[in-house]
């Protein structure tokens, strides 16, 4: 993996070298923009934008990169370190496991010893994992979402509503794996109020740079480094990029693992946000998507820049042929 020096080395050209598969992708026209989100349909299948953060709040970017979007299944993230938090890492293993699923993220699917869902990267362990957000009620448990996101960001974020009710008008197939986790104790039984927190914090907006300085803030160890502000405690980083290494890009997990190596987690928007430990936060953002819910542009820009960079957690940096 490349060493801090290593990446003072290339400094100068980086920006060069993501103006270049900018340009090698952007006529890839492969993949379909979500389609089972009435909103999301609608979304301009050319927008393609890459950004990176480093953890001394450097930041390089091009394309459309400031076009806002909803983050989607990239909140899990987030909601996961924000629920750690609230409850601690034993309580919260008690709700939502940390196996990976070969499963689609939307699988109807519980540990069959456990009865809790599999992990909190997949539908049903992420609307577990937002279940537990503390709050006096439900204004309250989004006003903390939305600061923790802040936390993270830098700036305040709001909610697109038009996407939130067409999330809320069309997820009967979340309401059925919450009923399923009532059913075995997983959730409480306020089903309602905490499936409206889960499809909100999925509508959150932002942009390509946005999702950037959030994985640069988990790549220095919880710390934002555009603001210095701590976002989530350092003693959850290992927890939040374990999840996210194994478990983030779903049934893809173990490719991805394999071919570019470091803790990822992708959203039905199009957008990738990716770790490197200590050195960078990565993000890719472009709508269309392989059958497995990916960004297609995304997956193969972070796997030029595992390649070009040495980025990979278990490359041997020095090691000749």
């Amino acid at each position: 993996m490349a060493t801090q020096g290593d990446l003072e080395t290339v400094a100068l050209p980086f920006l060069e070298v993501l103006k270049d598969l900018h340009s090698q992708y952007k006529s890839l026209k492969e993949g379909v923009v979500a389609k089972y989100i009435p909103e999301l349909a609608k979304v301009n299948p050319d927008l393609f934008s890459i950004c990176i953060v480093t953890v001394d709040g450097q930041i390089y970017e091009v394309g459309d990169f400031e076009q806002l979007f909803t983050i989607q299944s990239i909140s899990k993230v987030f909601a996961y370190g924000l629920a750690l938090e609230d409850h601690g890492r034993d309580y919260v293993l008690t709700r939502v496991g940390v196996e990976p699923t070969g499963d689609a993220f939307n699988a109807i699917i519980l540990d069959e010893q456990s009865n809790r869902p599999l992990n909190p990267m997949v539908n049903a362990g992420a609307i577990a994992t937002t279940s537990l957000i503390k709050g006096t009620g439900a204004s309250d448990r989004l006003n903390r979402m939305l600061d923790m996101f802040k936390r993270y960001i830098g700036h305040d974020v709001f909610v697109d509503i038009s996407v939130f009710t067409s999330e809320r008008s069309t997820g009967h197939r979340n309401r059925a794996m919450a009923h399923l986790m009532l059913n075995f104790g997983m959730i409480d039984q306020n089903i309602e109020e905490s499936l409206d927190l889960y499809f909100q914090q999925c509508a959150v907006m932002v942009n390509c740079r946005d999702l950037a300085v959030m994985a640069a803030t988990l790549a220095n160890k919880g710390i934002n480094p555009i603001t210095q502000e701590q976002a989530v405690k350092k003693s959850y980083i290992k927890d939040i990029l374990s999840v996210m290494y194994t478990c983030g890009m779903y049934n893809f997990a173990g490719e991805w693992a394999y071919k570019v190596g470091i803790p990822a987690k992708s959203g039905i928007c199009g957008g990738i946000l990716a770790v490197v430990p200590q050195q960078m936060g990565i993000a890719v953002f472009s709508p269309p998507l392989d059958r497995r819910g990916n960004s297609v542009r995304g997956v193969k820009v972070c796997e030029e820049l595992s390649q070009q960079l040495g980025l990979h957690l278990f490359e041997c940096s020095g090691a000749k042929d």
